[in-house]
């Protein structure tokens, strides 16, 4: 997902959470500490929920073995933010999949788990489940079950987008836009026409038209906009074509008719949600959406595009 605006603005592209970061605001004066705050924000959020790092809190609940373990506000929220998720999609996005994220492979941050060829071997086995998981917000305490690892990364990036444009947009009083690895959320009074957004099927430079498969631009003016798609992070191991998007209820990367699947929604995290639960429910996906009222662009396999009501209507191009 690329984003362009239709006057100026003022953009800074960078990395962070082991992802791509993309920052615009409407008041070019303000990037810079805009900028600023949102790495500090970042740097805040890959501390509490990282499970690529030993020193963050999400790894230290690993050796909790089943007690009451007290956590910051930030993670509390992270949580929450997941718990809820499952339970908005029936399970089918579950922070419970980290043991199975680790088995298959991705277990440090991606770009090393591609150079990677150690052997991996696939095994069905279904997540503990996100039930098993006990957040008391009122007391500030956890608890996880003894031998099941979390992982918020179908969550947590969409929530960070969604925190720090609202914060960002608070703070300097401008139309602010982040986007974590195409997680997108909006604040703030946006520019004329709104924010113009491009979903495409594969990972590119905000400047140039994908030269391979299809896409489409629409206007997004508040809330958050997710794609997620089993392309963009894949690897191989072991003579399998795997990637991060795992079904709770084998422990396996999904397989899905649909290769991308983009959801519009009041918040980024609930968008996100919605985006990688499609790919998990599969041929049902569409209905589900629509009953849900959540505007969507899917696109099958063999690049068939089909929409659900709400989504803009604009010309979808494939090379």
């Amino acid at each position: 997902m690329t984003t362009t605006t239709l006057r100026t603005t003022a953009a800074a592209d960078w990395r962070a959470l082991g992802t791509g970061v993309r920052l615009v605001v409407t008041d070019p004066a303000l990037l810079d500490s805009c900028n600023l705050l949102l790495a500090r924000h970042l740097a805040e959020v890959d501390a509490a929920c990282s499970r690529f790092r030993t020193d963050s809190e999400l790894a230290a609940l690993d050796a909790s073995l089943g007690r009451p373990v007290i956590v910051s506000p930030l993670l509390a929220e992270a949580l929450a933010v997941a718990l809820r998720a499952a339970e908005a999609t029936d399970g089918a996005v579950d922070p419970t999949v980290g043991s199975a994220m680790n088995a298959i492979g991705y277990d440090r941050d991606f770009t090393l788990v591609r150079e990677d060829d150690c052997p991996v071997r696939l095994t069905v086995k279904r997540a503990p489940g996100w039930r098993t998981i006990t957040l008391d917000r009122t007391t500030g305490t956890v608890t996880v079950p003894a031998g099941v690892r979390l992982d918020l990364g179908a969550t947590a990036k969409a929530w960070a987008a969604d925190k720090a444009a609202a914060m960002l947009a608070d703070v300097a009083g401008c139309g602010v836009l982040v986007s974590l690895g195409g997680d997108t959320a909006v604040a703030g009074e946006p520019p004329a026409g709104g924010w113009n957004i491009r979903v495409q099927d594969v990972t590119g430079s905000v400047d140039e038209t994908p030269a391979h498969g299809t896409y489409a631009t629409i206007g997004l003016r508040s809330g958050g906009l997710a794609t997620s798609g089993t392309s963009a992070r894949n690897w191989r191991r072991s003579g399998h074509e795997l990637h991060h998007i795992v079904d709770p209820r084998t422990g396996l990367p999904v397989r899905s008719p649909w290769r991308t699947v983009s959801v519009a929604a009041a918040t980024c995290a609930d968008a996100n949600a919605a985006s990688t639960a499609s790919l998990v429910k599969g041929a049902g996906a569409e209905r589900w959406l629509t009953r849900l009222g959540l505007p969507a662009r899917l696109v099958a396999q063999d690049g068939t595009v089909v929409t659900t009501p709400g989504w803009p209507t604009s010309p979808a191009v494939a090379a």
